[in-house]
């Protein structure tokens, strides 16, 4: 298994981050690395990401889990279990007014060691989540 990771701490209430990061459509206002987000960010939706290291790429994802305020999970990949990736969005409190957010993504798959080969280096754009998450959320209303 291979992964990715970031997280940021916010100042802030669980339910306003929670309504930032489910509100796929303004992603890019914030996060310069996802060009689109098609779909309703819900459980058992599928939803269509574009991010600019694939800007030809339409990612289908699955939101598999969807525990509000709390957790989410994306999950995508091959047919057959080929390849598959499973991105994880979480909420914990961490102090009065303050929430650390962590952001995951984990590969595996028969396919997983030719696809990683192939893959950028997505811990850069992961950090930009993060931190642009973090801006986005503190800015005043």
């Amino acid at each position: 298994m291979k992964s990715f990771e970031a997280s940021s701490t916010i100042n802030a209430s669980p339910d306003r981050i929670w309504a930032i990061l489910t509100d796929g459509a303004h992603f890019p206002d914030w996060d310069s690395g996802v060009l689109r987000v098609e779909g309703k960010i819900a459980h058992g939706e599928t939803i269509k990401v574009v991010s600019g290291a694939s800007p030809g790429r339409t990612f289908p994802v699955k939101v598999s889990q969807f525990d509000p305020n709390r957790s989410m999970i994306w999950s995508g990949g091959m047919p057959l279990g080929l390849f598959k990736g499973v991105r994880t969005f979480t909420l914990i409190p961490a102090g009065e007014g303050i929430i650390r957010f962590q952001l995951r993504e984990e590969y595996s798959g028969p396919l997983l060691s030719m696809m990683w080969r192939s893959m950028p280096d997505l811990g850069p754009s992961f950090a930009q989540f993060a931190n642009g998450l973090n801006q986005r959320v503190e800015q005043p209303a």
